[in-house]
């Protein structure tokens, strides 16, 4: 779960990249000298201590009117909005420039706790370089340098020094599901339908939604929460920063929900897109159910549902776990097909194998289809351990983990399906080898 979200802020070339690579142990975003390549966001989740954040890196801000510097700025704007700490980095080899005291104008008008952190400190002779940055007005400097990962330690405990408490779930025992898709699917059509109210504002124009809206609702005697979000685009199709935004916004959504219904555009038809959309969902481990929508402008036949359904499962191979639903949303035509699957859906996320029945299914497919010996060796598994719900997660004790073919795998977990009803729920499973006595 993460608990909140960290934005790094800066001018050009200040080592940006390199600090939030160094912050999540791994290289993700470019790093060159030439000025201003990070001109998007780039996200990634870091876990310091007790906390999990997402971290962004954003491009350079700078007063001089460079290409691309409006949209980099309106970027670094939107960043600043959705973090709850920022990081403002500095060069402690350039010194002060315009573009600093401009920068700290900004963080101080947003209100939010900054972090001033001053890096290409790489060697002690270099500390007093860092005294100048006092007459920001931000607070007191932190010397790092992220080539060489010094006082990076320092900065991620004072990032979780500042970081707010978790709010209080107020949708505790309440079924949250996610309305996800690329834009103008109807994603706001449906949350509509399912509200039997205009509560969001439903336009034909692509994007309309900019933010994922939580409501709150009560149906056949269960509370439920929809959250609507805004369209996915394809990355880099679009260079509109609020577009971008949606993107942050709808992985948060997904997050918080207990599983997401994927909408397809009956109208248009199946494209790439569709399947990035759906894969934040699937990477997340949430509940899917793919909806198919706008079925009313389709031309039917007996065998259209059919042909269609099975050129989904052609185009979504790993959510073959998911059921699908068509559905008009803007004509509230099918509606009441999805509720009873939502409620499917989050009892299979809940459910919980007795150890001894998970076990019996597990020898069974054992002796209907033993694993193919690899090596000289042959794959065991002795014993088997539902440790977690949603998703399903199945500790298997092995011999040897590395025996495990991931088609063996598969068929393990098409053994479970068969046995129990995991209908929109993937499946985890993890081998360990059996501690030896």
């Amino acid at each position: 779960m993460i608990d909140g979200t960290v934005a790094i802020v800066g001018r050009p070339n200040v080592g940006k990249s390199t600090v939030f690579n160094r912050m999540l142990q791994e290289r993700v975003s470019i790093v060159e000298d030439t000025p201003g390549v990070t001109r998007d966001r780039i996200y990634g989740d870091c876990q310091w201590l007790s906390k999990t954040y997402r971290l962004i890196d954003t491009g350079g801000i700078q007063i001089e009117d460079v290409p691309f510097q409006k949209e980099i700025n309106a970027q670094v704007e939107i960043a600043i909005e959705e973090a709850d700490v920022i990081i403002f980095l500095t060069d402690g080899r350039s010194g002060l420039t315009g573009d600093d005291e401009y920068i700290s104008k900004l963080l101080r008008k947003s209100k939010k706790p900054v972090i001033l952190a001053v890096n290409k400190i790489d060697d002690i002779s270099m500390i007093d370089n860092i005294y100048e940055y006092y007459q920001l007005g931000v607070g007191d400097p932190i010397a790092v340098s992220g080539v060489h990962g010094i006082g990076i330690g320092d900065l991620l405990d004072k990032v979780v020094e500042l970081m707010p408490e978790k709010q209080i779930d107020d949708y505790v025992g309440k079924i949250r599901f996610a309305v996800i898709g690329r834009p103008n699917v109807g994603k706001s059509s449906l949350t509509n339908a399912f509200l039997k109210q205009d509560r969001v504002i439903v336009s034909d124009i692509e994007g309309t939604t900019r933010d994922a809206i939580d409501t709150a609702f009560k149906a056949n005697g269960k509370d439920y929460v929809v959250i609507d979000t805004a369209g996915i685009r394809k990355r880099g199709k679009i260079y509109e920063n609020v577009e971008k935004y949606s993107v942050l916004r709808a992985k948060s959504a997904i997050e918080r929900s207990d599983l997401a219904l994927v909408l397809l555009d009956g109208s248009t038809g199946i494209i790439e897109q569709d399947k990035h959309v759906a894969g934040l969902a699937h990477e997340a481990k949430k509940g899917v159910i793919i909806v198919y929508n706008k079925w009313d402008l389709v031309d039917k036949d007996d065998k259209t549902m059919s042909n269609i359904t099975k050129e989904i499962r052609k185009q979504f191979v790993y959510l073959d776990y998911a059921p699908i639903a068509f559905v008009s949303a803007k004509q509230a035509k099918r509606i009441d097909t999805l509720l009873p699957l939502i409620d499917q859906v989050y009892e299979n996320l809940n459910r919980h194998i007795k150890t001894n029945v998970l076990n019996e299914v597990i020898l069974d497919a054992q002796l209907a289809n033993p694993a193919k010996p690899h090596n000289g060796k042959k794959l065991k598994i002795y014993y088997a351990s539902q440790v977690s719900t949603a998703p399903c997660t199945i500790v298997l004790f092995v011999n040897d983990p590395e025996l495990m073919h991931f088609s063996y795998e598969r068929y393990i977990e098409n053994s479970l399906r068969e046995a129990f009803d995991f209908s929109g729920v993937p499946i985890q499973i993890i081998c360990r080898k059996k501690s030896e006595k």
